[in-house]
């Protein structure tokens, strides 16, 4: 029989599940009011692509008859229909965007509308509008399409430099060409960069992005739009947890200047920089490592004309700090040309500042690649274990090496190959004074202290690199 005491007390208990479960259904976000405000003006956005058709773009084949003993084999092998081939095929891709602008202005991804005959945005009420490209960035994957249409729903764009790892976010777009799929998550990281996407400090999250994501809107819970969808990491061509987006300040900027503008200006620097590892920070006689170092200043640039020396480590730019190398373009990019800035460098120890007048950036700035190759050589015998010569005028061109340098013929076991020095390298600076032979590199190299990290400065495929190794003692 079931007391009074015990009767309370596991009534006490049903209260306080009760309540934990409420707690915990209460911390949790209702996504539902956001969607329902803001997916009218998400879009789909299908795009079409003729292009020549590869078989007679390639080969120029006839046309072969049915009666053929061929015919099978063209048909099968070339797609040849009996009456020839046709001189152009469709492609069809899909994608999503927004609606930025109450007169018809859509945001998207440029890879969505790159080479696009025709594009096709459709609304949520399902109404569908041939677009116009008013201008691209493929440098952001930014796209600014137009619809002609009036007083279209618009979404409110937040602030991207408030956000915070750990946040709830959500995105609405076209996966797979499912219109409107929602998917939540956190943001996983903040100013990731990207390989060849340095300009871009991508927000890293967790939501399920696949492909027809591409130039959704990403939200925070008041609704405002944080960042554009753009890129997944996956090895099998889907959501494998990784997301990244383009944090709307980025957007935003890129969207008025080609409202405006019709094009997009960044602010250039003219350096090649890395990140500064444990052991380069050792060398640098840095207590952490932090900054951006510079291993190339290009010529006739800002950085040229402001002095600014391999070598140096830039720990702010503009007043605005700069803890790893990644920091450095995105803060660059939105300098506008022409500004004065100030910019403060580590330079052989000390901390001093320079000011540096920013330039546009310049279209193309890829730098060309030269083969690398073994050269013959006798065995390594210096403390490195490494064979080093004057470059030939051939080797010269070859290896892209201008007014000094030396090149690495071979690498043997020892301090040079673990810390990465590689044959075909070109050694351009070692304990940050340049190399103009092979002599004066020996007798640096016998000058070294042990047991310390020297940086040394090398050109890998016209890509200048700073390492760091240590001698030994024996």
């Amino acid at each position: 029989m079931i007391t009074v005491k015990k009767s309370v007390f596991i009534l006490s208990i049903f209260i306080l599940l009760a309540g934990i479960r409420l707690v915990s259904a209460q911390s949790l976000p209702d996504f539902t009011p956001l969607i329902e405000k803001n997916s009218a003006a998400v879009v789909n956005i299908s795009t079409t692509l003729k292009q020549m058709d590869v078989s007679q773009q390639q080969y120029n084949l006839p046309q072969v008859p049915e009666d053929s003993p061929f015919y099978e084999f063209f048909e099968k092998y070339f797609n040849q229909a009996p009456d020839g081939m046709q001189p152009f095929s469709e492609r069809s891709s899909l994608g999503s965007g927004f609606i930025i602008s109450k007169d018809g202005y859509v945001i998207t991804n440029n890879h969505v509308v790159a080479e696009a005959d025709e594009i096709i945005v459709r609304l949520n009420d399902r109404r569908e509008f041939v677009a116009e490209v008013i201008g691209t960035d493929p440098r952001s994957d930014i796209a600014v399409l137009k619809i002609d249409a009036e007083d279209l729903p618009v979404l409110r764009l937040g602030d991207s430099s408030r956000l915070k790892v750990g946040e709830w976010v959500l995105a609405i777009g076209s996966p797979f060409g499912f219109d409107h799929s929602v998917t939540q998550g956190i943001i996983s990281a903040m100013g990731r960069s990207l390989p060849n996407d340095s300009y871009i400090p991508f927000i890293q999250t967790d939501v399920a992005i696949n492909p027809g994501n591409s130039g959704g809107p990403l939200f925070n819970l008041d609704g405002e739009v944080i960042g554009v969808n753009s890129q997944i990491y996956s090895r099998n061509g889907g959501y494998m947890g990784l997301s990244f987006a383009v944090p709307i300040n980025v957007v935003t900027d890129v969207y008025e200047q080609i409202r405006d503008k019709g094009m997009v200006s960044r602010g250039w620097l003219g350096v090649i920089i890395q990140d500064v590892t444990r052991e380069l920070a050792e060398s640098f006689e840095m207590k952490l490592p932090r900054g951006a170092l510079v291993a190339r200043v290009l010529p006739d640039s800002p950085a040229d004309r402001a002095n600014l020396q391999v070598g140096d480590i830039i720990i702010s730019f503009n007043n605005m700090e700069v803890a790893t190398s990644s920091d450095l373009p995105p803060i660059v990019g939105t300098t506008k040309a022409g500004s004065r800035v100030p910019v403060e460098v580590m330079r052989a120890g000390k901390m001093q500042t320079v000011t540096v007048t920013v330039d546009e950036l310049p279209e193309n700035l890829t730098a060309d690649r030269g083969d690398t190759g073994k050269a013959p050589g006798e065995p390594p015998a210096n403390e490195l274990n490494i064979i080093v010569v004057d470059p030939s005028d051939e080797q010269r061109l070859q290896f892209q090496i201008e007014d000094h340098g030396i090149l690495v013929q071979s690498v043997g076991e020892g301090p040079a190959s673990k810390a990465g020095i590689r044959e075909g390298d070109v050694i351009l600076l070692l304990d940050n004074q340049r190399i103009s032979n092979a002599q004066q590199f020996d007798k640096l190299l016998d000058k070294l202290p042990k047991n310390k990290s020297i940086p040394i400065l090398i050109q890998r495929q016209g890509n200048p690199t700073f390492l760091a190794f240590r001698l030994d003692d024996e």
